[in-house]
């Protein structure tokens, strides 16, 4: 009998591959709900803040965690913990956890991070953010979706080999990282540099991080992200005389004005695989100037919000928008400068890799959709692995309550996810 026979339920009727396992780990799976409870219970009960938010890093989550895995006979734990002189234990941790599969080629990555934001104004919570709330298949407190969802979901998916006694046939390889909500340096980045075999390059990475409520896009690319803080100088004087002065608020408004234009006389491309489409700067924060109607400014500062599509790199757009910088200075009779605020590349990961394909058909097979490959304008960890070398994927069945007063998950999200895990882990 061919394997393919052995795949095959009946005349024309393909059986996925390892149904009975399958079926077991499904199983297993719709009975977890209170594990999910117990486990988002334990880990939203340690605030894990960064210095830059007020708190003391991520260690005390991560050491709960280890020992709830530990407790649950996963013990293969490898941690790459990162210097961190401004947090008591003086380290940021990022854990790996292993589950050995059948065969260690195209191994399954899921990656999530142990750090939350803050709460924020605790009068717009209904309860306490770090004390978890369970009603009607909901649980909420702060970090219970970003991204302690998917973290319970890829270890119950796990859990749903271990506990049962089977092998998957993909290595589940699960990453526990510092530092995702403040900028990762104590995260995948400090894994990228100090370990650079870690990943493989056949490796399917996930990272559940994002998503979309129903699961059908799966984040292959990003835009290229540039932030500037713009400096105008022109001369004040008073209202009266404008003449005698030069508006650096007119100026600078003009600047703006010439920046915005940029999206459809310059860099005009297109790429359906974008919502919205196109390259967009547009014009956002603006600082006070003059406390008074009556005094032309001599000083103003605005900041610009580029998101600018992978083919154009953000070399060129900053030096296509310092001509017209210099446009405005002649114009005006003022000086204007530019402050680099963030500025992001990230290569694309490929539609057809290996990671979305694979995605793509357990995703119809658990939820009965058709999942698409997308790109996104704002910025995930995913860029750095993809400017890495590393194709990875960024998706999740998430109802996008993250940072906000009363983050809640769903359950079924949770269990739906730990099954689109382990069946990628069966593949």
């Amino acid at each position: 009998m061919t394997m393919r026979d052995a795949q095959k339920s009946g005349p024309g009727e393909e059986r996925p591959p390892r149904a009975s396992e399958r079926s077991t780990i499904f199983s297993y799976l719709d009975r977890s709900g209170p594990a999910v409870v117990g486990l988002q219970s334990l880990l939203t009960s340690i605030p894990a803040l960064a210095p830059e938010s007020g708190g003391d890093g991520e260690m005390e989550k991560a050491e709960a965690l280890v020992g709830w895995l530990a407790g649950k006979g996963i013990r293969a734990i490898e941690r790459y913990d990162a210097p961190d002189p401004r947090v008591s234990s003086g380290l940021r941790p990022n854990i790996v956890a292993t589950i050995p599969g059948s065969s260690d080629e195209g191994r399954l990555w899921i990656m999530t991070h142990l750090d939350v934001v803050p709460a924020g104004d605790l009068s717009m919570w209904s309860s306490d953010p770090f004390k978890v709330v369970h009603t009607d298949g909901k649980v909420m407190g702060r970090g219970v979706e970003d991204d302690q969802q998917d973290m319970v979901a890829s270890i119950l998916a796990a859990l749903a080999f271990t506990e049962n006694g089977l092998v998957p046939t993909r290595t589940i390889k699960l990453l526990f990282v510092a530092d995702e909500e403040v900028g990762s340096k104590y995260g995948i980045c400090h894994l990228l540099k100090k370990t650079p075999g870690l990943f493989h390059g056949d490796d399917l990475i996930v990272i559940p991080d994002g998503g979309s409520a129903d699961g059908s896009k799966i984040e292959v690319a990003e835009k290229n992200i540039c932030w500037l803080r713009v400096v105008t100088k022109g001369k004040q004087t008073h209202a009266a005389t404008p003449d005698q002065g030069a508006n650096a608020f007119l100026a600078a408004s003009a600047l703006a004005l010439a920046a915005h234009a940029l999206e459809r006389e310059v860099f005009k491309a297109r790429d359906g695989l974008f919502e919205p489409d196109r390259t967009t700067i547009n014009p956002t924060k603006k600082e006070a100037n003059v406390p008074n109607v009556n005094t032309i400014p001599g000083d103003d500062v605005f900041y610009l919000d580029m998101r600018i599509l992978p083919q154009y790199p953000v070399a060129r757009v900053l030096e296509e928008l310092s001509k017209r910088m210099r446009v405005v200075e002649k114009e005006y009779g003022v000086t204007v400068s530019y402050e680099v605020l963030e500025s992001t590349e990230s290569k694309p990961t490929r539609s057809d890799a290996p990671v979305v394909t694979a995605l793509g058909r357990v995703v119809r097979s658990v939820y009965g959709i058709e999942a698409k490959a997308i790109g996104i304008g704002g910025g995930t960890v995913g860029a750095h692995l993809r400017n890495a070398g590393l194709e990875c994927v960024v998706w999740g069945r998430v109802d996008d309550t993250a940072h906000q007063p009363n983050e809640y998950s769903l359950l079924a999200n949770t269990i739906g996810d730990a099954k689109v895990f382990a069946a990628l882990a069966l593949e």
